[in-house]
């Protein structure tokens, strides 16, 4: 079953790997609250790593009730998530896991924060974590990509074989202009290369990367 659809975003797939950056970045765009009170009757919170860390502005993370059903959530925000925000995730995960929940995962992050303060926090062995947290559960786990998915800050909350995304979406290894100076291509040449990356919702269908896409 696809998770919950968009909320008034253009069920139009992206023309091209560009209009696809953009409009994942637009302010306009639903976030991941919007799409929280939209599924849920009603949820509970839950906060903290166990190791003395939140990360209240990047991940959303606890229980919700939809359709008379507990479901756990986990849910970035359009932020570069914090460690802090993969440890409570991982938590939430391997607890639903214990009690029999299925989990919905949001992806929306330009990237793991990658400052000291977030090396010294052990932004690394946070995200394997997680990657392993959620490649071990048997619980059902479901992902929805509604905005930036970015490198394996994004991919480390992805369900595998049941990811799908909105059309205002990328998935993508590494951002188009991060690209673009690696191969050390000039700024004009950074639209092209968000299309040679093939991150628009449809290419990741075609290639394989998720299930499907959801309102497009």
């Amino acid at each position: 079953t696809p998770p919950p659809g968009p909320l008034g975003e253009s069920a139009v797939l992206p023309a091209t790997g560009w209009d696809a950056v953009r409009r994942a970045r637009s302010p306009q765009r639903p976030r991941a609250t919007a799409y929280l009170d939209a599924y849920f009757t009603d949820r509970v919170a839950i906060s903290g790593d166990r190791c003395g860390g939140t990360d209240p502005d990047g991940m959303l993370c606890g229980f919700g009730t939809h359709e008379g059903r507990t479901v756990a959530y986990a849910a970035q925000t359009g932020t570069a998530t914090r460690p802090a925000g993969y440890r409570t995730a991982a938590r939430l995960i391997r607890l639903a896991d214990r009690l029999g929940i299925p989990v919905l995962t949001l992806v929306d992050t330009p990237g793991a924060a990658n400052d000291a303060e977030a090396e010294r926090q052990g932004a690394g062995s946070a995200i394997a974590d997680l990657f392993a947290a959620v490649a071990g559960v048997r619980t059902p786990v479901t992902t929805l990509v509604i905005g930036e998915g970015g490198s394996g800050g994004a991919l480390a909350l992805a369900a595998p074989g049941n990811t799908w995304a909105t059309p205002d979406s990328y998935f993508s290894v590494i951002a188009p202009e991060l690209a673009a100076a690696i191969l050390k291509r000039p700024p004009r040449e950074v639209e092209a290369t968000a299309d040679q990356l093939r991150i628009r919702p449809q290419d990741l269908v075609e290639l394989g990367v998720i299930r499907g896409t959801v309102g497009g």
